[in-house]
């Protein structure tokens, strides 16, 4: 499991998942706010030893990249989400988003959601008419 990162560093990370590769200038051009080119630099080299990003050298350049795909990074933020705020219960989690989101779900998603839920329950051996 990846370590988690600080709200910084989820930008810089981000950053190289739109970009693809970036050198530090790129990574700090993309940011909101810049931080300095030296603290760039600092947090990308943080991300390497969280093993977050990877680098190649290209003449006096250091060329980034995520080291792990977007998806994955997502899984991880999303177990750390989950064991942080919601007591690793995801119906919580999912409450949560109902309770603030609700009103921006379109019927398809939320036909969606009951199909994943739907899914959920005969993956786990339940049927829909057993009561919990």
């Amino acid at each position: 499991m990846l370590a988690p990162l600080s709200r910084r560093e989820r930008q810089v990370l981000d950053v190289l998942h739109r970009l693809g590769y970036a050198t530090v200038a790129d990574v700090q051009g993309a940011l909101p706010d810049p931080p300095s080119y030296s603290a760039v630099r600092t947090h990308l080299r943080i991300l390497e030893d969280k093993g977050h990003a990877v680098h190649v050298v290209e003449g006096p350049r250091y060329i980034y990249r995520a080291a792990v795909p977007r998806e994955a990074a997502a899984r991880t933020a999303l177990r750390h989400l989950m064991t942080t705020f919601f007591d690793d219960a995801p119906e919580r989690a999912v409450a949560a988003l109902l309770d603030e989101r609700a009103d921006a779900l379109t019927d398809a998603e939320l036909d969606r959601l009951a199909r994943l839920i739907e899914n959920a329950r005969t993956d786990n051996g339940t049927d829909a008419g057993s009561a919990a």
